[in-house]
């Protein structure tokens, strides 16, 4: 297993990574699975973004050792 969007809405999305991909790797995956369709494209929610609330910019995924789940933003 290597990535998957494990949640899309409307302007939000959660990707599945391998733990060592970089943000430009995350966005470019992203962008490549579900584009998305604004000038600025997807944003990586960061630690103090109200939307994150409290929790950490990458956690760990239940399913696979070594992946986490980010979040992003449109």
């Amino acid at each position: 297993m290597n990535a998957e969007v494990t949640r899309r809405g409307f302007l939000d999305m959660q990707v599945c990574v391998p733990r060592d991909w970089t943000d430009d790797q995350v966005l470019a995956f992203a962008e490549q699975e579900n584009p998305c369709g604004t000038a600025d494209g997807w944003h990586i929610r960061r630690q103090g973004d109200e939307a994150l609330a409290g929790c950490a910019e990458r956690v760990q995924c239940e399913s696979h050792a070594d992946n986490v789940h980010v979040m992003l933003d449109a």
